[in-house]
C-alpha cells in the first residue's frame, strides 16, 4: 500500500485512496462489539501500521462484513436478514444490536479504537447474500437474498450504527453478475443481482428504471446436491508451513485436539498433514460448517467423502 500511495504522489495524483479489504475472522472471538479486539499477534504487529497509514493519508480501512459466512447461523438468521428477533443487548455501551451487520460493523470500531484509531474511515469492500444453493447451504435462498440485499439503500443512507450513529458508508455489493462458470459450491454461483444475460435477478429498489423483475423463486440446483455430510480437508498441494499454521490455528481456537495427541485415536499416521486434517475438519463442524469456516486462506476444501479411518472419526 505505501508502494501504491507513492507512485500516485510522485505522478501528481492526490484524489485516489489506497486500501485492501480484510474479512472479518481478524478478532480473537465473537464477543459483544464493545469488547471486540484483533487477534493476538497481529494487533500490533500488523493492524497497527495499517492504520498509521490510513490515518497518515486519510484513506479508509477497508472490511467484508458477511452475515451469511456467521456460525451458527441457523439459530441467528433473523438477526442476520434484518428481521424482527430479541437482538442481542451490550451492557457496556448500554446498545441494542437488531441486526448483524451492525454488530459486526461496530466490532470493527471497537477493535479500531482499542488500538486508537477509531478516526479512521471504514470501507465496506463487499457484503451480499446468495439466492440459490444446495444441501450444504440451505440458507442461500431468494426470499433470504432479497431479505438481506434489500437494506442496502439503509445502510448507505447516513444511519449509521449504534457506536457510528449519522455515518454514511461507502459500499459495494457482492455480486454484480452471477457467476455460472465458478467452481465450488452451488451457492458460490449465485451472489449476483444479474444472471449472465443482464436481466434481473430481483429487485431491491436498487435498479435505475423500473424493469419486469421474474417472481422469486427457486430453480432446482444444476448439479446434484452433496451429502449432508461435508468436511473440511486440506487441498493436495498445501505446503508443510501452511499446514502447520492450520494446525496450530485450529488448535489455538478451542476445539478438542488430543485425538491428535500421542496415545489419541487420530495420532497416527503422525504427520503433519494428517494432524492438520482432523484439526481443520473439527474446526469446520465447531463452527457450524460453513463455506467460510474450511477457507483456511484458500487452503482447505469441503468434501462429503468421510476421511474417517479405524478408531479415528471425523465427527
Amino acid at each position: 500500500m505505501r508502494c501504491l500511495h507513492y507512485a500516485l504522489v510522485k505522478a501528481g495524483i492526490q484524489d485516489i485512496k489506497v486500501s485492501s479489504s480484510h474479512a472479518l475472522n481478524i478478532f480473537r472471538r465473537e464477543t459483544l462489539p464493545s469488547l471486540m479486539r484483533f487477534m493476538v499477534g497481529y494487533d500490533l504487529s500488523f493492524f497497527a501500521p495499517i492504520f498509521q497509514f490510513h490515518q497518515r493519508t486519510k484513506s479508509p480501512f477497508m472490511i467484508n462484513p458477511y452475515p451469511y459466512f456467521s456460525t451458527n447461523l441457523s439459530r441467528r438468521l433473523n438477526y442476520a436478514l434484518f428481521k424482527p428477533n430479541r437482538g442481542i443487548y451490550d451492557k457496556y455501551t448500554r446498545k441494542t444490536y437488531t441486526n448483524m451487520f451492525d454488530a459486526l460493523m461496530d466490532s470493527t470500531y471497537s477493535a479500531m479504537e482499542a488500538l486508537g484509531y477509531g478516526d479512521v474511515d471504514i470501507v465496506i469492500g463487499e457484503t451480499g447474500w446468495p439466492s440459490q444453493g444446495d444441501a450444504s447451504s440451505p440458507f442461500a435462498t431468494m426470499e433470504n437474498a432479497i431479505s438481506y440485499n434489500g437494506h442496502v439503500k439503509e445502510i448507505i443512507s447516513g444511519k449509521g450504527t449504534p457506536l457510528m450513529p449519522n455515518r454514511k458508508f461507502e459500499m459495494y455489493m457482492f455480486a454484480l453478475f452471477n457467476e455460472n462458470q465458478k467452481p465450488g459450491p452451488l451457492a458460490e454461483k449465485y451472489w449476483g443481482l444479474f444472471k449472465p444475460d443482464l436481466t434481473p435477478m430481483y429487485n431491491v429498489g436498487l435498479l435505475r428504471h423500473e424493469l419486469s423483475v421474474p417472481t422469486p423463486t427457486n430453480p432446482s440446483p444444476a448439479i446434484p446436491a452433496p451429502s449432508d455430510n461435508n468436511y473440511c480437508v486440506p487441498k493436495i498441494a498445501v505446503s508443510y508451513a501452511q499446514l502447520q499454521s492450520n494446525l496450530d490455528y485450529a488448535c489455538g481456537q478451542g476445539i478438542d485436539c488430543t485425538p491428535i495427541q500421542p496415545g489419541g485415536t487420530c495420532y497416527e499416521p503422525n504427520t503433519v498433514r494428517s494432524h492438520a486434517a482432523f484439526a481443520m475438519n473439527s474446526y469446520y463442524r465447531t463452527k457450524g460448517q460453513s463455506y467460510f469456516s474450511c477457507d483456511f486462506a484458500g487452503t482447505g476444501q469441503i468434501t462429503s467423502i468421510d476421511p474417517s479411518y479405524g478408531n479415528c472419526h471425523y465427527h
